[in-house]
This record gives structure tokens, sequence and C-alpha cells, in this order.
């Protein structure tokens, strides 16, 4: 059975490879400048992924520094004061936590739709609508997505998002510096790009590159993005992740973490003790959490306009 796509989100759809708007047909949608022709999976998702090898030109400027300022913080991310929207009765899925939705945006418009990029279940769908926007799950090939498509290519039209979520995806990513490109592209002036990626999490899935809290800075930079947060979990720590995925994988995960307490114990009194005998930011909290967190995540925005963006 074919899921229901609704206008607004046909209105958006493009060809992966010439960008230009599909056409309905009875059997999914073609490409009116390419010809390309794209059906429906046996779960009855349109299917917009590449069928054929498609070029990607990035440009970097060598030589030129993308570090953050001094003002940067990079320390664990504050529940937002000033949250547009109330989730108290709202459950939290995996990957997400209160502080981090808290910096959800509400819609400003009615029928603005948001993208959950790498959707997986699509677990995200009912804290997403509770923001007021038109929830559209994308993924490459789970069931529980409505379109099935390459996130290094996405099939929508420059400014059609006023909010893209991705969280623990971009780990995932062949080539991250394009799909941050991608997200940027599809995002509205003014919208929000919030995500998470992984850090010392272990091997899982198919994973090209974990990223430090420089590298989601950077590859958020480069791609246009203006950057509010990057933040270390402090919950989910890389020796947490160690244990509860691949130390003792299937184990519930508050017998894995009891099992390395006595380990996580002594590295916090160590930690503690450097921080007493030298006063070094280098031996502080927040630097022990930067270094040793499983996961980090991050809130951009695209800018609204150009005095914003230069």
């Amino acid at each position: 059975m074919r899921k229901n796509i609704s206008n607004r989100i046909w209105d958006i759809l493009t060809c992966p490879y010439c960008e230009s708007s599909l056409l309905r047909i009875d059997n999914g949608a073609k490409c009116p400048d390419c010809r390309e022709e794209y059906g429906y999976s046996k779960q009855g998702q349109l299917d917009l992924r590449l069928q054929r090898k498609k070029s990607y030109q990035l440009q970097f400027g060598l030589g030129t520094s993308f570090l953050p300022g001094e003002d940067a913080d990079f320390g664990v991310l504050r529940k937002n004061a000033s949250s547009p929207i109330d989730f108290a009765n709202i459950k939290i899925p995996l990957h997400l936590t209160e502080e981090l939705i808290s910096y959800f945006p509400k819609t400003e418009q009615n029928g603005d739709i948001m993208l959950d990029l790498g959707c997986g279940k699509a677990i995200h769908r009912e804290v997403c609508r509770h923001t007021g926007f038109e929830y559209l799950g994308f993924d490459y090939s789970l069931p529980d997505a409505l379109i099935l498509g390459d996130a290094h290519s996405l099939p929508f039209k420059d400014n059609s998002f006023g909010f893209v979520l991705s969280i623990a995806v971009l780990e995932h990513i062949q080539y991250p510096f394009v799909m941050m490109k991608e997200a940027y592209r599809g995002l509205k002036p003014g919208g929000k790009f919030i995500g998470t990626v992984a850090f010392l999490e272990p091997l899982h899935g198919v994973s090209f590159y974990h990223h430090t809290h420089l590298g989601t800075f950077n590859s958020l930079q480069f791609a246009g993005f203006k950057i509010e947060h990057i933040a270390p979990s402090a919950k989910w720590s890389g020796l947490t992740a160690l244990a509860s995925m691949k130390l003792f994988p299937r184990l519930p995960r508050f017998i894995s973490e009891l099992l390395i307490f006595p380990l996580y114990l002594l590295h916090r009194i160590w930690w503690k003790l450097g921080y007493l005998i030298t006063h070094s930011n280098r031996a502080s909290e927040k630097f022990r959490i930067l270094n040793i967190t499983g996961a980090f995540s991050f809130i951009a925005h695209k800018a609204a306009d150009k005095a914003e963006g230069s």
C-alpha cells in the first residue's frame, strides 16, 4: 500500500540528479528534463534514491582556518529557558534529551514542513509534530520513512524546510561535508538544524566518521551554518557507550553501567585530584566531559538575511 504524500510535500520534490520539479505519474514520479523515472518501494514509499552515479563538486579553501574563536563554549547543553514549546507530556525518544528538544523551533506558518533526515524507525515523529510542522521522515532504506533517498543528494527544492533534524546519522554518512551542504540548501533562511553525532561510541552499523567537537564545528561552518551550540553528552560517556554497545551487548544498560562503575569512579577521582593539584582548565570537569563523551549534539541555523550571513 502506497504511503500518502501530501500536496505540500509533492510541491517541493525534485529530481535528485538535475533538481527539476517532479511530475506525478501513475506508478511514481518522472523528471520532465532528464526523463528519469522513480517508482515505489515494496513498503509503498516513493523511492528517490540515486539509480546511477552522480558527481558532486566541493571546493575547500586551503590555508584558511575553520577553528572556532576563543569565545566558543563547547560546554554541556543547558535547557532553553525561553523554549517556545511545552514538551511536558511528550515521551522523549532515544538519542533526544529534554535539553535538546527545548531548542526545537515552533512553526510560524501553517503547512510548514520539517525534515527528519535519516529518520530510521520514525521514533521522532510525535515530538516533531508537537512543534506544529508537517513531519517528513526521510531515510535511505527503512520502511518507516515516507520517502526514500540519499542524504548526499536530497530530492527537495532549495529553502523547503523550516526545521531539519538529524539524530545519530552523520557518522553513517560517507561524505559528511556533502550532507551538510545539502541540509543547508534545503533549509529555509532562519530555519534550525538540530542533531547529534557519535564521538567515542564504538563502531556500529556502517560507521564512517565519528566527529569531535572541532570536526562538527568544521563541517557545519563549511556548509554555511551559523552555529549556536555544540555540546558533549555528560550522561553518555565513551566508557558507557563502549560497555552497553560492545563490551556487554544486549545486557540491560543499568547492569552494564554497574559493571564498569568501579573504573568510572576511579576515573572521576583521578580527574578531581588532577584539578586540585594543577587548577588547570585541561583538568576541569568541563574538559573531562568534552574529552570522554560518547556523542555531541549541535544546534545551528541558516542566516535569515545577508547581514547575519556576512
